[in-house]
């Protein structure tokens, strides 16, 4: 025996490695079918960066801009690295989004995965959430604006919202806390929800393409490797926005007035708040997170092609296009004033 085969032996003794060896599709190899794959690892990106970053930033309102300022200026390679940590959020957010497209269009919700479908909309919920708080930690006018909007829809919520007001104490800062929340409770949910999600998806294996045989099977570490190559794309990519585009730095937030709009994933709520004010942009989000929610409830049909449910595939395409054209408004509209001035 060789020594490369003993030392194999002897880890997988131990390690048991030869349990990442169960069979999964070759269609699972696509890029279609590996985004959730390619989300894994730009959250393993954003872990890394954030915690390099998390270093060097104070969380402080007196200090914090000054410190996201002091970071790109002042401390080696780190401007370069806060790029990778804006950028690896950017296309998590597209990636998650994109995923979770693709599980509706082919199906894969259905029976037995309905549980699997819940918890990807809560992993939704808190991705947004962290996109959310790393936008006000950057703590410039975006960011404070973005603050005041969590306080107002704290106020609207009454008991419930309380958490999100600088009321729920006064001796420490809410920034602080959205800081705890960033580093600490998101991604401690976000954990939870990831080993339940892949535990299911181990459990019931990944589903099939609509309407074709399920094909040759390959070891999962095949798999393995072919989310490698994606892995070195997905850091490419960011590395090369980090370098070419880096993030502006703003200035100190100003009180009392409202003159940025949020980032693209929340232009189409913003465009809804434009009509309807603070309480528009909380019901929209509610109605728009029960409806995913309720998918594998609503679309009970056995048939996963699309061409078999075309009146739920309409209506989520619908809903996209509804969403990607108030999204496009927004971005052409001038901004209006909801909660400052």
């Amino acid at each position: 025996m060789s020594t490369r085969n003993g030392v194999w032996q002897a880890l997988d003794e131990r390690l048991k490695l030869s349990d990442f060896t169960y069979p999964v599709p070759r269609h699972a190899n696509t890029v279609a079918y590996s985004l959730g794959g390619i989300s894994l690892i730009g959250f393993i990106v954003l872990i890394v960066s954030g915690i390099l970053l998390a270093q060097y930033y104070d969380p402080v309102p007196q200090l914090a801009n000054d410190s996201v300022r002091a970071i790109t200026q002042g401390v080696h390679f780190a401007r370069i690295l806060r790029g990778i940590h804006y950028w690896a959020a950017q296309v998590v957010m597209l990636t998650v989004l994109l995923h979770m497209f693709r599980s509706f269009i082919t199906g894969s919700f259905k029976k037995p995965r309905e549980a699997n479908w819940i918890i990807g909309v809560g992993l939704l919920a808190v991705t947004v959430g962290l996109f959310f708080t790393g936008t006000v930690l950057k703590w410039d006018q975006e960011g404070f604006e973005a603050l005041e909007h969590n306080i107002a829809i704290g106020h609207l919520l009454g008991g419930l919202g309380h958490w999100f007001t600088p009321a729920f104490t006064e001796h420490v800062p809410l920034l602080v806390r959205l800081y705890i929340a960033h580093i600490n409770i998101l991604p401690g949910i976000l954990l939870l929800l990831l080993a339940g999600h892949f535990w299911l998806i181990k459990k019931h294996g990944i589903s099939a393409r609509p309407g074709q045989p399920v094909g040759e099977m390959l070891p999962f570490t095949a798999h393995l490797k072919h989310l490698g190559k994606y892995a070195l794309v997905f850091v490419g990519i960011v590395l090369i926005l980090a370098v070419l585009r880096p993030p502006a730095v703003g200035p100190a937030p100003v009180e009392g007035i409202e003159v940025t709009k949020p980032p693209w994933p929340f232009l189409s709520l913003f465009a809804v708040e434009n009509w309807i004010g603070i309480s528009g942009l909380f019901w929209a989000s509610a109605v728009l997170f029960i409806l995913l929610l309720l998918v594998p409830f609503v679309d009970r049909s056995p048939h996963a092609v699309w061409r078999r449910r075309p009146v739920f595939i309409a209506l989520g395409v619908l809903l996209l296009v509804v969403l990607a054209g108030l999204g496009l408004l927004a971005w052409l509209t001038p901004g209006a004033v909801h909660v400052g001035g």
